[in-house]
């Protein structure tokens, strides 16, 4: 399923850190800034701070691209078998159906995610409740998942 347009957004959402949400994925906290369900299902902005290590498993998004911005420090970018430095101010725009994956090479690291669409914030939220069963619940929001983490 395509998510909808950002153009389609009729209702203004304005988030602060009181409203927002944040959970505990894969030994981060990754905070929500905006979810899906706040723009009418057309995408998600997620900020997260890693330790040197810290990344995804490889994995395709069936449906929706992924976009990360590197506010500080450096993560290593693999899509589509290509690996990739972002240093801060870089920008990786992540096509679905590319399998990818990313890890923190420098000791640390912040970083945007843009999300198309509502599954990657409802995805993170019932997986940090349940991250035994994270290729079910991945599977259920659209991702699978297709390799182990990329080191650093």
């Amino acid at each position: 399923m395509t998510p909808p347009s950002a153009s389609q957004i009729r209702t203004p959402a304005i988030t602060t850190p009181d409203t927002q949400q944040t959970v505990s994925f894969l030994g981060e906290l990754y905070h929500l800034r905006v979810t899906g369900h706040e723009t009418g299902g057309a995408f998600a902005v997620v900020e997260t701070t890693g330790r040197r290590g810290h990344g995804s498993p490889m994995h395709v998004h069936r449906s929706a691209s992924e976009t990360f911005v590197v506010l500080e420090g450096e993560l290593r970018v693999i899509v589509d078998g290509r690996e990739h430095l972002a240093g801060a101010g870089s920008a990786a725009v992540l096509p679905a159906g590319r399998p990818h994956g990313f890890v923190v090479t420098s000791d640390s690291a912040r970083y945007l995610t843009l999300h198309h669409g509502p599954a990657f914030a409802d995805f993170l939220v019932e997986a940090s409740a349940g991250p035994d069963r994270l290729g079910e619940i991945a599977a259920r929001h659209g991702i699978d998942l297709v390799g182990p983490p990329p080191l650093p």
